[in-house]
């Protein structure tokens, strides 16, 4: 059988799972992207894996679930970049028993009186993916299964063959979609002072609290500006934000800053995961993965399977 070139629009961490999922199922995979992966909004991302402004539900707990378990498998080889660490989410009175994806994790316990203020939270083991070890890590497995990885800036999709569109916000020119927006999010990295867990707070939508430990450096949000473009720290969110963060961790007080970074989240009513034809009736088609909002890390593994199907489906079309 002749194998059929996928061209893969995207290298944050979604097109890169994509990507390496083809070329290791056998496909060749070549990614085509304007942004080089440490580049993209994936780079800045705190990686707590955690199911964050993305729909509909139930795809995405069950995206999240597989997710989970690769990352799970991935944190106890050497050199990927994923650990899994415990912490606590911190809920208030009105909060639910459980969350609307319970069904994704293994084990959640409910704590009582996790932190002044907060009658209760959840308790588990999530994975972290050191983005700039994981996004290497992703190359590198699709450069090793015969895939390729090219700076190019593309005004719009191939029209004809096997395409699987992963660009992120892009989509907004590249698949014409005015329903997705960026959400911004501002985050500070500081040297890492001995925090071993994670810890979420996110009673204020536009301003989630999150404190991320890794091995070298704890990461720390952050903002959720929707509909904002602007990509430069505002160094008073950065003061609130460590305010906050210093006020449920201890530990950070006084951490050196080292970054701050901002990123802008592809955000859409609905995560979009489908397979159209191409416009002018050639053969293939484009399979669209895109609009995974905060939650491109937690969803990446469990997308990527549902899109080796649908260009598997493609290709036999390409085929015959």
């Amino acid at each position: 059988m002749v194998p059929v070139r996928v061209v893969v629009v995207g290298a944050g961490v979604v097109g890169l799972t994509c990507a390496v999922r083809l070329a290791e199922a056998g496909h060749e995979a070549h990614v085509l992207a304007r942004d080089l992966p440490h580049e993209t909004t994936s780079a800045v991302a705190a990686a707590l894996w955690y199911p964050y402004r993305a729909l509909p539900q139930d795809r995405v707990t069950a995206w999240s679930a597989r997710t989970y378990e690769v990352l799970t498998e991935l944190a106890r080889q050497p050199g990927t970049g994923v650990q899994v660490r415990d912490g606590v989410e911190l809920l208030g009175p009105e909060a639910p028993d459980q969350p609307w994806w319970r069904a994704a994790v293994p084990d959640l316990t409910t704590v009582p009186d996790p932190a002044p203020g907060y009658p209760h939270g959840w308790r588990l083991a999530l994975p972290v993916a050191e983005m700039d070890v994981y996004l290497d890590h992703l190359v590198a497995r699709l450069e090793q299964a015969g895939g390729t990885l090219t700076r190019h800036w593309l005004a719009e999709l191939p029209a004809s063959g096997v395409v699987v569109n992963a660009s992120g916000l892009a989509s907004r020119a590249l698949a014409g979609d005015g329903t997705l927006s960026p959400v911004r999010g501002q985050v500070v990295k500081v040297a890492q002072t001995g925090v071993k867990e994670w810890l979420i707070e996110s009673s204020d939508e536009e301003r989630p609290l999150y404190v991320v430990p890794r091995e070298h450096d704890v990461v720390v949000g952050g903002t959720a500006d929707a509909g904002s473009w602007n990509l430069s720290p505002d160094p008073e969110t950065a003061t609130a934000i460590l305010a906050r963060a210093t006020a449920l961790v201890p530990a950070l007080r006084g951490a050196e800053v080292l970054a701050h970074r901002v990123g802008l989240r592809p955000a859409r009513p609905a995560v979009r995961l489908e397979a159209v034809p191409h416009p002018d009736g050639e053969s293939g088609g484009v399979v669209h993965c895109y609009g995974h909002g905060g939650a491109g890390v937690t969803l990446s593994w469990g997308c990527a399977d549902d899109v080796l199907v649908a260009v598997e489906e493609l290709l036999e079309s390409v085929r015959r």
